[in-house]
């Protein structure tokens, strides 16, 4: 038995003494091999899609797992990772980098702007301006330049942006200080009506990979739902409803109810689309479960969309155009998680230089013949002047849907 002891004793101990000897032998290996790590640059702007690898100017191996970095938040950044030597050692190593923001904020680009007198208290005209930041939700907005909106008159002022990392952008602006306009009556002879003619659009635009729709909300008023059909509409996109102020409850539209049950009744598919206040991730996912509290009941075979367009007030809201997008995502993906098709509605001057990339479908809005957006998109709103048989007293929005 003591026998048995000693040789047990002895085996672990030359299994401790070897695995001992193999980790300072492989530390001494790593301590000594050759490490070539040179990055392309040091500081990585903000939200920049890259990977470990392509940090790199030199590395003398390869990286075991090339990952995504986060490139989110802006500060230094340490980045642990192993690679493979081409002495076939693998190396623990660590890097560090900035991440920065060297992006300016948008401003509004108008060379004039024109007030009437005491229409505005002069700390009101800033807000008159746009001013939003990728980065920074709450970017200082400021005018340069003497004013004053109480005496009639020409002014060269200046208004700029300033992000948290004095990124500036600057506009020179000519503001016109205007009496108020005296009303003269009601003599001018009346203007020809010029609208789009729903039967037009469908000459147009209709094919084999399109159908032609409308959207629409309590302004459209009575709706005879048999003679759309008759008139070719094909879909409908339905306000459900709107926020009525950030933070605050939200408001069902007046006409919701009864125009998902006519075009439900007359087998007409309907999307629904919410007119958001949000101003934030947490403020859209509450937004998309009260609509599909609202829905569950009809039949809704297109998507729910989320239409956020508060830019006259955007400094209100105080969100960066990442947050914004984050928001808008957010929403999506919660009617997604039930089931629904989610999509994103936005003009194009707004898709183009205020939103990120948005990988979710898209609903485009640009009222003309022949839109120039290059983006990807599900459906197209080309005018907002559409009249068609069904809605004779009111304009509607005309749409374009694609296969």
């Amino acid at each position: 038995m003591k026998k048995i002891i000693i040789c047990i004793i002895s085996i672990v101990l030359l299994v401790v003494v070897s695995i001992l000897g193999y980790n300072f032998y492989k530390e001494y290996q790593i301590k000594h091999a050759k490490k070539i790590v040179e990055l392309k640059d040091k500081e990585i702007e903000v939200f920049t899609d890259i990977k470990l690898k392509d940090l790199f100017k030199k590395l003398n191996g390869k990286v075991v797992k090339n990952y995504k970095i986060d490139t989110t938040k802006i500060g230094p950044k340490k980045i642990d990772f192993e690679y493979i030597n081409d002495d076939k050692i693998k190396i623990p190593y660590t890097i560090e980098i900035e991440v920065v923001d060297k992006t300016p904020p948008i401003i509004s680009r108008t060379n004039s702007y024109s007030v009437t007198v005491n229409q505005l208290e002069k700390d009101e005209l800033k807000n008159e301006f746009f001013c939003g930041d990728n980065y920074d939700d709450n970017p200082t907005c400021s005018i340069e330049g003497e004013y004053d909106l109480n005496t009639v008159g020409t002014y060269q002022i200046t208004f700029k942006g300033t992000d948290q990392s004095k990124n500036t952008s600057s506009q020179n602006i000519t503001l016109y200080v205007k009496e108020k306009r005296k009303s003269s009556g009601n003599n001018s002879s009346p203007k020809e009506e010029v609208y789009t003619k729903y039967e037009d659009i469908i000459k147009d635009y209709k094919t084999k990979d399109t159908k032609i729709g409308i959207d629409i909300s309590h302004w459209q008023g009575t709706i005879d739902f048999n003679k759309l059909k008759e008139s070719g509409v094909e879909f409908a996109y339905i306000r459900v409803g709107r926020g009525n102020g950030v933070g605050k409850d939200y408001v069902l539209d007046d006409k919701f109810e009864e125009y998902i049950k006519g075009f439900n009744k007359v087998k007409i598919p309907v999307g629904v689309y919410f007119y958001s206040n949000a101003n934030s991730k947490k403020d859209a996912i509450k937004e998309a479960k009260w609509v599909l509290s609202k829905i569950k009941k009809y039949k809704v075979d297109l998507e729910i969309a989320f239409d956020w367009e508060n830019w006259s007030s955007f400094h209100e809201y105080s969100l960066s155009f990442y947050h914004l997008t984050e928001m808008a995502n957010a929403f999506v993906e919660t009617v997604e998680e039930k089931g629904y098709k989610g999509m994103i509605y936005a003009s194009k001057h707004y898709l183009e230089n205020i939103f990120f990339p948005i990988e979710k479908t898209v609903w485009l809005a640009h009222y003309t013949k022949k839109t120039s957006y290059e983006g990807k998109y599900k459906v197209w709103q080309l005018c907002n002047d559409g009249k068609v048989s069904g809605i004779d007293d009111n304009y509607v929005d005309i749409n374009i849907m694609y296969k």
